[in-house]
């Protein structure tokens, strides 16, 4: 049974999710160690950014931020502290449940797909529709951090693929994202990988 956190403030809100959860075979808990964390934003102590930071410090745990705050800006902060998934209140309970199925999912093994494209980090090969392409260790995290998260921003995938971005510029990230993108096109698989501009990639 995955164990959900909740950090929720809104008493009647807080307890209506840990009934969906419950009702869907899904443990509720109030505090780590968890599979997944739910995180509102506006907490009266310190905020859900401030959780998902501290959070991801020591975890990869896929985290989803449910809350009312609706500007774009919150959202792109949301996903550049690490977020995997943003959702707007007021939910709806199917497409909440989607969500934390999918993600848990994608954290139970090796082999990640979205929209019928699936990845092997055990043997770094990207499948669509029967074909296969092998990829290279920087386009298997590049693909690999798509496929987790929402959106990947250029610095946080400079980051992960080189460690210390003071020696590589957006170009070299740029030339790995063309080189993938070329792949995918060869299985068949258009328009997977979207530019936001200013910010970065998604699925």
């Amino acid at each position: 049974m995955a164990k959900i956190l909740v950090v929720e403030d809104d008493q009647s809100i807080r307890e209506e999710l840990i009934t969906l959860l419950q009702t869907n075979g899904y443990q509720a808990v109030c505090s780590p160690p968890c599979d997944l964390a739910l995180l509102d934003i506006n907490l009266p102590n310190e905020s859900g950014f401030e959780i998902c930071r501290r959070l991801r410090q020591t975890s990869d745990l896929p985290i989803i931020f449910l809350t009312a705050r609706e500007a774009p800006e919150d959202e792109i902060l949301g996903f550049g502290m690490g977020a995997d998934d943003y959702i707007r209140k007021p939910y709806h309970s199917t497409v909440l449940l989607a969500r934390i199925e999918r993600l848990l999912k994608r954290k139970s093994g090796t082999v990640f797909s979205v929209r019928g494209l699936t990845l092997n980090l055990s043997d770094m090969t990207v499948s669509y529709r029967g074909g296969r392409q092998e990829l290279t260790k920087n386009e298997t995290r590049i693909l690999y951090c798509l496929m987790r998260k929402e959106l990947c921003t250029r610095d946080e995938l400079i980051e992960d693929l080189w460690q210390n971005s003071m020696y590589i510029d957006e170009n070299t990230l740029y030339v790995n994202i063309n080189r993938l993108r070329e792949k995918l096109r060869q299985l068949g698989a258009t328009d997977f990988i979207r530019t936001v501009r200013g910010v970065g990639y998604r699925l």
